[in-house]
C-alpha cells in the first residue's frame, strides 16, 4: 500500500500517476500542459477549482476529463438564473408508504462537481456550494448529509461583463483553491482539433490513471511534503508584501496564507520533489492569490497573469 512506505520511497508512483493523467488529458485540452498541472496539484491538496474563460475553450470538456482520467464518479450541474438551492442539494419528499420524509439526494452527492456557468445563478443558488466546498457536507431539513471523499468542484464561469452573469462574492472566490484561465489554443494544435478524433470519443477509451484509495493516500500525503523555515519565510513575505503594497483593496488573509502553501505542497508532490522548493510557489501563486486580490488602480494590474507576475517581483526570494 501507499501509505505503508514513506514519501521519498514512493516518488516513482507520483511520477507514474503524474505520467499518465497528463498523457491522457493532453491529448484531450492541447497546449495547456501547465493549467492541465495546476488542476491536478489543486486536487492533490484537496482544494476547489475555479475555471473562467470565454465559451467554447474546453471547460467543461477538461472536468469531465478529470474524472474520467482519475476514476471519480461525476455529475454536471447547469447553473441558471432559475436554479434553486434543492435543485443541487437534493429535497425531501413525503413518502405515502412509510407515512415520512425521505430525503432525495441531489447532484452534489458525487466525487467530481462540474458546477458549469455557476456565476450565471442567483447567489441564493451559489450559496448552496459553500457548505460542500468547505466541510464536505451539506445540511437539509435540519439534517447533515457527508459527501463523498474525495470530493473536487469544478467551477467554470464566464467573464463578467457577459450578459446574465452574476459576479461571486469574495467569501465564495476564496472557497477556491486556484481559479485558472485556459485561453486559445495555438494554430497548429486548432488544426489538429478540426481535423483529429472527437475529443469525447477519445475521452470514452481513457482508463483511469490512478485509482480512488491511490488519490486519496496523495492527497493525504500533501502536508506531509517538507517545508522549509526559510520557505515559509518566503510565503510570509509574500502574504505581507499583499497587505502592506497600495495596489490592492485588502491583502491576503490567513486562510490565502494555507492556500498558497498546501498548492505549492501539491505541486512538489505532483513532481516528486522531496520538499517544497520556492520554484513550487512561484509556479502556484497566480492562480491561488488573483482572484483573491482586488486591484485598486486601473493602471495597475489587471489580470490574473499580471497580479501573480507583479506579487512575485516584488517579492525576493530569501
Amino acid at each position: 500500500m501507499l501509505k505503508s512506505q514513506p514519501f521519498y520511497a514512493r516518488q516513482g508512483t507520483v511520477s507514474d500517476f503524474a505520467e499518465r493523467a497528463l498523457a491522457q488529458l493532453n491529448q484531450i485540452i492541447l497546449g495547456k500542459d501547465n493549467q492541465i498541472r495546476l488542476c491536478l496539484a489543486c486536487l492533490l491538496a484537496r482544494g476547489h477549482l475555479l475555471i473562467e474563460d470565454i465559451p467554447g475553450v474546453g471547460k467543461t470538456t477538461l472536468a469531465h476529463a478529470l474524472a474520467r482520467s482519475l476514476g471519480l464518479s461525476y455529475q454536471r450541474i447547469q447553473f441558471t438564473s432559475d436554479i434553486l438551492p434543492a435543485d443541487i442539494v437534493g429535497v425531501s419528499i413525503y413518502e405515502r408508504e412509510s407515512s415520512e420524509f425521505q430525503f432525495h439526494r441531489g447532484p452534489i452527492f458525487s466525487q467530481l462537481i462540474l458546477a458549469d456557468e455557476v456565476n450565471r445563478a442567483t447567489p441564493k443558488a451559489q450559496s448552496a456550494l459553500l457548505e460542500a466546498m468547505e466541510e464536505n457536507q451539506v445540511t437539509a431539513d435540519g439534517h447533515t448529509y457527508e459527501l463523498p471523499e474525495p470530493f473536487f468542484v469544478v467551477a467554470t464561469q464566464n467573464p463578467t461583463y457577459q450578459i446574465g452573469t452574476f459576479p461571486l462574492p469574495e467569501s465564495q472566490l476564496d472557497r477556491f483553491l486556484m481559479r485558472i484561465e485556459l485561453g486559445y489554443p495555438g494554430s497548429s494544435l486548432e488544426r489538429e482539433l478540426l481535423v483529429g478524433t472527437d475529443r469525447r470519443e477519445l475521452m470514452a477509451t481513457f482508463a483511469p490513471a490512478i485509482d480512488v484509495q491511490e488519490l486519496r493516500d496523495l492527497q493525504a500525503e500533501v502536508t506531509k511534503v517538507h517545508v522549509s523555515e526559510a520557505l515559509l519565510d518566503y510565503v510570509q513575505a509574500i502574504v505581507e508584501f499583499t497587505r502592506q503594497s497600495q495596489a490592492f483593496e485588502s491583502g491576503l488573509s490567513p486562510r490565502a496564507a494555507v492556500a498558497l502553501l498546501r498548492s505549492a505542497q501539491g505541486w512538489a508532490l505532483l513532481h516528486a520533489h522531496t520538499g517544497v522548493l520556492p520554484e513550487d510557489v512561484q509556479a502556484v501563486t497566480p492562480s491561488v492569490v488573483s482572484h483573491r486580490l482586488q486591484p485598486r488602480e486601473e493602471s495597475g494590474p489587471r489580470s490574473p497573469r499580471e497580479i501573480g507576475e507583479y506579487v512575485l517581483e516584488s517579492v525576493p526570494i530569501p
